[in-house]
């Protein structure tokens, strides 16, 4: 599958089988994440990798009762160990390094016959306490990962013109 067609086949998961991921596809998908650009290369992230059944269920239950994240064969909690640095636009850098990240991994898992759905809705303190996550480390997004047991279709989007504007704002 070349990138173009992973990005067209990408769709939001929410039932999973009941079936475990082999370590070497799992590896490749945070593998993506790890390659992923950042802002002056920093690389702020740490990724927690869930897979026991108890603590999925809690994170689940963290993620604003979504039971479908405690149904993954795995959660890929997204962390940002260094939140203080700004880039020069004004913006802070891990949220966007995490999103960017994040992002390889959902692509990489499509290429590996798994799917994702990204979860900003959940309680980062409830989060931390179930994961044992330091207190000044940032908990930005939960990945459920695992074998689809649902194939949606295409969500609508705007159209090109819509999105895009040449040379100027219009």
């Amino acid at each position: 599958m070349n990138v173009s067609e992973v990005i067209e086949k990408r769709r939001s998961i929410r039932r999973y089988e009941d079936r475990e991921i082999e370590e070497d596809k799992l590896r490749r998908v945070l593998e993506a994440g790890r390659l992923a650009p950042s802002a002056s290369n920093v690389q702020e992230w740490k990724y927690v990798v869930v897979r026991d059944k108890e603590l999925r269920q809690k994170l689940a239950a963290a993620a604003k009762g979504q039971a479908f994240v405690g149904h993954a064969s795995a959660v890929i909690v997204g962390c940002a160990v260094r939140t203080d640095r700004v880039m020069s636009g004004g913006q802070r850098a891990y949220p966007i390094d995490l999103a960017i990240s994040m992002d390889h991994m959902t692509l990489a898992a499509v290429e590996e016959g798994l799917g994702t759905c990204w979860i900003g809705a959940f309680s980062e303190p409830e989060v931390k306490k179930i994961l044992g996550i330091p207190e000044e480390v940032r908990v930005v997004c939960l990945l459920p990962i695992g074998y689809p047991a649902e194939s949606p279709g295409p969500k609508p989007r705007k159209s090109f013109e819509e999105c895009v504007s040449w040379e100027r704002w219009s």
